[in-house]
């Protein structure tokens, strides 16, 4: 007992919230996560899978500082349901790790740093994770085998060629990077994602109202 205390008064806070480093360098960078993150988000709405942009996933407990932990710019995990969350502690997620990972490389991004990402996400269990400088177009994705040992990497030369676990088609333009969803919809912009959901959310508020102008209670349906 005495040394749990000890410990808890040492390290007030093993597992911080936030890295200290900006979420985006430039507006580039941010277009291309936010864009990630709503579009993987309508994708799978209304199901068990919990995508977020920039936190912090911590893939196992520790005594003692630092504890491991990436935030991918955008990550996907089948089997958690959606929600905020500070952080994405592994340990109280069923043990489930990110499956998904997408990294929007800068200038200042180092190879070496990139290089300790892709071991990072290696080692703690992710299945596919992508890395895109959206300035230079270079483009690199690392899949998992389907004996789960070795990875096979995805270049523009693999193009069109689509996620086995998202369903979405990658394809390479003159412009850059596009991506598709499983029906062939090109990745709209977040702006037009949001003018929907809230147009869907109007329409429902109204079919509520009609509802319970008719004496029912839409919570009975």
């Amino acid at each position: 007992m005495i040394q749990a205390l000890t410990r808890s008064l040492d390290f007030p806070n093993l597992y911080p919230d936030s890295d200290g480093k900006p979420m985006a360098d430039n507006t580039l960078q941010y277009r291309w996560i936010v864009l990630l993150v709503s579009n993987l988000k309508h994708l799978f709405r209304g199901q068990t899978v919990f995508v977020a942009g920039d936190l912090l996933w911590y893939p196992q407990q520790v005594t003692t500082p630092p504890a491991p932990a990436q935030a991918p710019d955008a990550m996907v995990v089948f089997g958690r349901s959606d929600g905020d969350r500070r952080s994405y502690k592994q340990w109280e997620e069923e043990n489930i790790a990110p499956h998904v990972v997408f990294e929007i490389l800068l200038e200042s991004n180092s190879a070496t740093e990139m290089l300790k990402k892709q071991q990072f996400y290696r080692q703690y269990g992710v299945l596919e994770m992508f890395f895109y400088d959206p300035k230079s177009y270079e483009f690199l994705g690392m899949v998992r085998s389907s004996q789960g040992l070795e990875f096979e990497a995805i270049t523009p030369l693999n193009f069109p060629w689509t996620s086995p676990m998202l369903g979405v088609r990658f394809e390479m333009f003159a412009d850059g990077l596009a991506l598709f969803y499983p029906n062939g919809e090109p990745f709209n912009d977040p702006d037009i994602i949001f003018e929907e959901r809230d147009r869907l959310a109007q329409e429902r508020d109204r079919a509520f109202a009609k509802l319970r102008e008719l004496g029912i209670d839409p919570s009975d349906l």
